[in-house]
């Protein structure tokens, strides 16, 4: 495999590219959408991150989760929402704007307050690379392979930096009163 393609691999697996999907139209993918979903525990503000799945970020923790996303924009980032984390999205939506990736893809997103159920599972669409690399090999990987929800300290270590300005918008949007107050 030349160098170029396999450095393409690389890149789109590392998030730079909304779908893993070849088949999808890759000048569509520099643009995405996502939901930041938040629940209130106590005084804590805790929001649901997804771990994207893949060998190259199987043993990557911190900085590399991010909010469920897709590649258009409000009705799209709903979409993704449900079929990645199997609920479907509703509520009062809080614009957060858009943000830049290292890799140059621009997220739009939106916050909404809601809560998983007790039976939730998470449930992924798969995708196909060459793996190893230069192997010849297809081998199936889910598109996240984790979520889970997060307390807001938590959630700023271990999502992309690059959306951090995301939980800073939402924190700035929800008012001192609509939080609750520490005992």
């Amino acid at each position: 495999m030349a160098t170029t393609k396999r450095q393409a691999i690389i890149t789109e697996m590392a998030g730079n590219y909304s779908s893993p999907d070849p088949s999808r139209n890759r000048s569509q993918a520099r643009v995405s959408a996502g939901l930041l979903m938040f629940r209130r525990k106590g005084d804590v503000l805790e929001l649901p991150l997804v771990h994207p799945g893949g060998p190259f970020f199987a043993k990557k923790d911190e900085g590399v989760w991010t909010i469920p996303k897709g590649e258009a924009l409000l009705t799209r980032a709903q979409i993704e929402f449900e079929e990645e984390l199997g609920i479907r999205p509703h509520g009062n939506w809080i614009e957060l704007g858009s943000i830049k990736q290292k890799g140059g893809k621009i997220v739009h997103a939106w916050a909404f307050e809601g809560d998983l159920l007790e039976s939730f599972q998470l449930r992924s669409n798969p995708f196909e690379m060459e793996w190893p690399l230069r192997s010849g090999q297809l081998k199936q990987f889910p598109e996240i392979d984790r979520g889970e929800f997060v307390g807001e300290e938590v959630a700023r270590r271990k999502i992309n930096p690059a959306q951090v300005p995301f939980l800073d918008r939402l924190r700035a949007a929800l008012s001192p009163s609509s939080l609750p107050c520490g005992s």
